[in-house]
């Protein structure tokens, strides 16, 4: 984070003569690819006529550079393959995409699916095959789409996920993926189950220039992080996650099913404390997450716009906060860690938890080198993060 990887992409860019397409989660980041690599003309597809998608077709067509976000990249298809071969395209993904989803269709909906005829099983075992061609309903449109795309595995007899095709991945003459801790990514492990082969690459900054390496770089900090990161360690704030699976998404579903909510009460007591408190000699704007369906629970006076989604990348627009509240404990999905187990593929659940937290951090003035004050109230990710700091500090 912070090492100069758009940067080091946008000089790639301009100094080969491929055809790209560069993809982002956010709009700004897309003007940025225009403005930074005027030569090749970067245009991004527009909401008219057929949709962004036949726009989208019409501009690889004519063999132009495409910078766009990661949100039409999910709508893809066979056409946009071929368009893609034919091209010869080198793909640069700004941060992971969101390559396996869950799609929470409850066993119950399931098992009418199937037994009123509607879909079966392929012949693999994976994959779902829809075949009520007559079918106009709702309730399975989406689900019937994905299926129609071959996309769609049942597991475990009791839930499905949606998986992006890996075709599309393997259209591309290259793709390049911008990213930190990628090894605990579902991004990753969805390359493993594929068999696709990684390459790790690097930043260099020599004279005055940001460039690819050909083989990684040591973790080693450009900031001194022992003296830019102020971790809250008072046994008064932290009480609320002393246990190992404190502030998890289950201990928040199962407190807000309570009728007096005492642990939230108890949080959002100790985020007005911290940022209004503890840190209230700090100069500077603040920042705060939980999962985002309790938003409204821990949010308070003062800080309540100050939310900041706890999977947010590749953004600058936070670069003024120095106080920040991460109140979260991160575990992988234990049912896609579970489908990944099923194909011999291990999960590193604290190093993907790590890569969440540091990425939020990241989003804050410590990626200008300034100091932030840092409140985590669970024991696991607070020592995540102490033992990280140490590691990058020392290389």
């Amino acid at each position: 984070m912070g090492s100069g990887k758009s940067t080091a992409a946008i000089n790639y860019m301009n100094a080969h003569n491929n055809h790209y397409i560069y993809l982002t989660p956010y709009l700004d980041e897309v003007d940025r690819i225009k403005e930074c690599c005027k030569d090749k003309n970067f245009v991004s597809p527009e909401n008219k006529g057929g949709g962004k998608l036949d726009n989208l077709h019409h501009l690889l067509a004519k063999k132009c550079n495409v910078s766009s976000t990661h949100a039409l990249f999910s709508a893809y298809n066979e056409y946009t393959m071929d368009l893609i071969r034919n091209g010869e395209y080198v793909l640069i993904l700004d941060e992971v995409f969101s390559v396996l989803e869950e799609t929470h269709l409850k066993k119950s909906d399931i098992n009418v699916m199937f037994d009123s005829g509607l879909a079966t099983m392929d012949e693999d075992g994976q994959h779902v095959k829809w075949i009520a061609n007559d079918y106009d309903g709702t309730k399975f449109a989406d689900i019937m789409a994905k299926a129609k795309s071959y996309n769609l595995i049942y597991f475990n007899n009791s839930m499905m996920f949606w998986t992006f095709p890996i075709e599309i991945f393997k259209a591309f003459k290259e793709v390049i993926v911008l990213t930190y801790l990628f090894d605990s990514q579902i991004q990753k492990y969805y390359y493993d189950l594929n068999n696709v082969e990684i390459e790790y690459i690097g930043v260099k900054y020599e004279q005055g220039e940001y460039s690819f390496t050909g083989n990684r770089i040591g973790q080693k900090s450009k900031y001194n992080l022992k003296s830019l990161i102020h971790i809250e360690q008072s046994d008064t704030l932290n009480h609320i996650g002393i246990d190992y699976n404190s502030l998890s998404s289950s201990w928040f579903k199962r407190d807000k099913r309570t009728k007096e909510k005492p642990l939230l009460k108890s949080l959002k007591n100790d985020v007005y404390n911290f940022l209004h408190n503890k840190s209230c000699n700090i100069s500077g704007q603040s920042m705060w997450t939980v999962f985002k369906d309790y938003k409204n629970l821990i949010k308070g006076k003062g800080y309540a716009s100050r939310f900041v989604s706890c999977n947010i990348r590749a953004t600058n627009e936070y670069r003024d906060c120095t106080k920040l509240a991460y109140c979260i404990n991160v575990f992988f999905n234990p049912n896609v860690k579970n489908y990944f187990y099923s194909h011999g593929i291990e999960v590193e659940e604290d190093t993907y938890a790590l890569s969440e937290m540091v990425q939020w951090i990241w989003r804050s003035a410590i990626r200008d080198g300034k100091e932030i004050w840092i409140y985590i109230p669970s024991v696991r990710m607070r020592d995540l993060l102490a033992r990280w700091i140490e590691k990058v500090s020392n290389g």
